[in-house]
């Protein structure tokens, strides 16, 4: 059997280069599922907030009932969703879980919403990075999403009169993709070569930025996420 030899890539030291065909990651979602219309129920919804409120807690099923009367089969039946619980059933989980009655429907009638975005028309905000002539157009916001996240997509613009900035650090999760221009890109102690269509996924925590406009202009999706807080 004929044996293939393959030549490493170059890539700048201490970088990572992904190959053209790396193995499947093993994701723990599908973006393509489709949601059994049954969770899109009251019961359902109602089950799964009691739940979660009784494990924020840290009390068990057996717990709960006790403390509210309801037998364990009925508790379990409420969290699955398999019941329509009375509202003197619903009242007596409120007050052992310390919410209001409204607390459990209120992912049944939270809304999803949207944000479309027409080219060019990206709101044009100031940034730490704004000083060293960055352009940041943010392309939508969503606050108090279901998921517990905040999510901050910019397109943003680096042209003659941006100044380098490799010092950027801040919570969350980012995503560089680059749509024009060539840019070295820093990231901690590594420093990435970045081309149209390529991406960089980082822990934003660590310094991060673009330390070489190699062409100009450079553009590129800069997509941020970190969990919401608390009171804000």
């Amino acid at each position: 059997m004929d044996k293939t030899e393959t030549t490493p890539e170059s890539v700048e030291p201490g970088a990572v280069k992904i190959k053209s065909t790396p193995a499947k990651a093993v994701l723990k979602q599908d973006p393509h599922s489709l949601r059994d219309p049954k969770e899109n129920n009251l019961e359902v919804a109602i089950g799964r907030e009691v739940r979660s409120f009784r494990k924020t807690l840290g009390i068990t099923g057996a717990d709960l009932a006790s403390a509210t009367g309801i037998s364990l089969g009925m508790l379990s039946k409420i969290e699955n969703g398999n019941t329509s619980p009375s509202l003197t059933t619903l009242q007596a989980l409120a007050a052992a879980l310390g919410v209001p009655v409204t607390a459990f429907f209120r992912r049944f009638e939270e809304v999803r919403n949207a944000v479309f975005v027409k080219a060019g028309e990206g709101l044009e905000i100031e940034r730490r990075g704004t000083r060293a002539g960055h352009q940041y157009n943010l392309l939508g916001h969503i606050g108090n999403s279901a998921s517990g996240l905040q999510v901050e997509p910019y397109l943003i613009t680096l042209t003659a009169d941006s100044d380098v900035f490799p010092a950027f650090q801040h919570d969350g999760l980012e995503l560089i993709y680059m749509l024009e221009g060539e840019v070295k890109y820093r990231h901690g102690d590594k420093l990435y070569t970045m081309l149209p269509g390529d991406s960089l996924f980082f822990d934003a925590d660590a310094p991060h930025g673009p330390e070489v406009l190699v062409e100009l202009p450079i553009r590129f999706l800069s997509i941020i996420s970190y969990p919401e807080r608390s009171g804000v």
